[in-house]
């Protein structure tokens, strides 16, 4: 800017001569401004290769895996996921009262919407996925059965895309390690929640080497604890009583 202001000190024939290269060098120091910002923000993920099913893409020195398609939405609805998961435990542990409001982020085909939603009679669930395909399945089932506490939301890979200061629950089921921009979608999760809110990361445990699903979809509670608290979150609670995964309890800080 220095440049600009001994230009401006010439003669009037000279200013006006100088007018354009005026524009260009502050078109070019706006640029170069707003190039390193970006540069800075792309700083927090970085890439190289890990897992060889994995994204490539790396953040706080763990590679994000692949979003789980809707063609996988079979292994979803199992039959044996609540011997193998104990999922009645796991809705037993978020205490779940008549009329809060829940966000279920990566509903999948709404396993766990459903159950949650005939507990909040007055309340809502909201069902929010970034796959259309997803959201079908749920808006059929919620239709055939005539539920109406459910509303749906197709989210993106950086905003869950939940109105602000609504909720007072957020599950997220085996797919925290699947958000392509996790600090982004922390950021919109945690705006969404009301003071007092909570969140429940359930994770495969990555400290297991038993429990049967590979180490790309696991979480360590250490990794965890790590990228909640780069979001403003911290652990109030990791309750054990899960066969495979964490049942790690947030609220912000």
């Amino acid at each position: 800017m220095q440049v600009s202001y001994f230009l401006l000190k010439k003669s009037d024939k000279i200013s006006k001569s100088v007018i354009p290269v005026l524009a260009l060098l502050c078109f070019l120091f706006v640029f170069s401004s707003c190039e390193g910002q970006e540069g800075n923000k792309s700083a927090i993920y970085t890439y190289q290769n890990g897992d060889p099913n994995g994204t490539g893409k790396w953040y706080m020195g763990r590679e994000i895996a692949y979003v789980m398609g809707f063609q996988g939405m079979y292994w979803l609805n199992r039959p044996e996921r609540e011997a193998e998961e104990n999922t009645s435990t796991l809705i037993r542990n978020m205490q779940i009262k008549k009329g809060e409001v829940i966000a279920d982020i990566g509903a999948g085909s709404g396993y766990h919407v459903f159950k949650m939603a005939t507990l909040v009679p007055d309340g809502l669930v909201y069902a929010v996925d970034i796959q259309e395909e997803m959201l079908a399945a749920i808006r059929k089932r919620k239709e055939q059965e005539g539920i109406g506490n459910i509303r749906l939301i197709q989210g993106t890979e950086q905003s869950s895309e939940l109105p602000e200061n609504t909720i007072d629950k957020v599950l997220m089921v085996d797919v925290y390690h699947e958000f392509t921009y996790p600090m982004e979608m922390m950021a919109s999760i945690k705006k969404a929640l009301r003071p007092g809110g909570s969140v429940y990361l359930i994770e495969y445990r990555g400290e297991d080497p038993s429990v049967p699903i590979k180490i790309l979809h696991k979480m360590t509670e250490q990794q965890a604890v790590k990228e909640m608290a780069a979001a403003g979150m911290v652990l109030v609670e990791n309750i054990k009583n899960l066969p495979w995964q964490h049942c790690m309890v947030f609220k912000v800080k």
